[in-house]
């Protein structure tokens, strides 16, 4: 699977430990550094089966300085939500597992590792 991460970010680091415990092969992508397009994005948040804002950040500098807690959330605006994340990737939820059954999950709760972690090994 491959794992949507920041370095710094404490919930990375103890999904990173789970899935290496339970050896589980992740593939590292540090998206601040290599941050998804609009299309990737979008197919991520098919695969989750969420919308932009679901797992948007709207509490970082980022999202309160554009004022993204009082947008509107419906089909109209989501490209906006998209776009939003794309330009600041530091607003995309972190981590976001996506498994190589063509499923994802955001990977900040032991239930959720837990689910990865079943899926990977079939």
């Amino acid at each position: 699977m491959e794992m949507w991460h920041n370095p710094a970010c404490s919930k990375c680091a103890g999904a990173r430990a789970s899935l290496e415990e339970a050896r589980v092969p992740v593939r590292l992508r540090a998206y601040l550094e290599q941050p998804p397009d609009a299309d990737e994005l979008r197919d991520v948040l098919r695969r989750l089966g969420a919308r932009a804002w679901d797992v948007c950040r709207t509490g970082e500098p980022a999202g309160v300085a554009l004022g993204m807690a009082g947008w509107t959330r419906d089909d109209a605006t989501e490209p906006r939500w998209i776009e939003a994340m794309v330009a600041h990737p530091e607003l995309i939820q972190r981590p976001i597992l996506l498994l190589d059954d063509g499923s994802a999950l955001v990977g900040r709760t032991p239930d959720a590792l837990d689910e990865a972690v079943r899926r990977a090994h079939g």
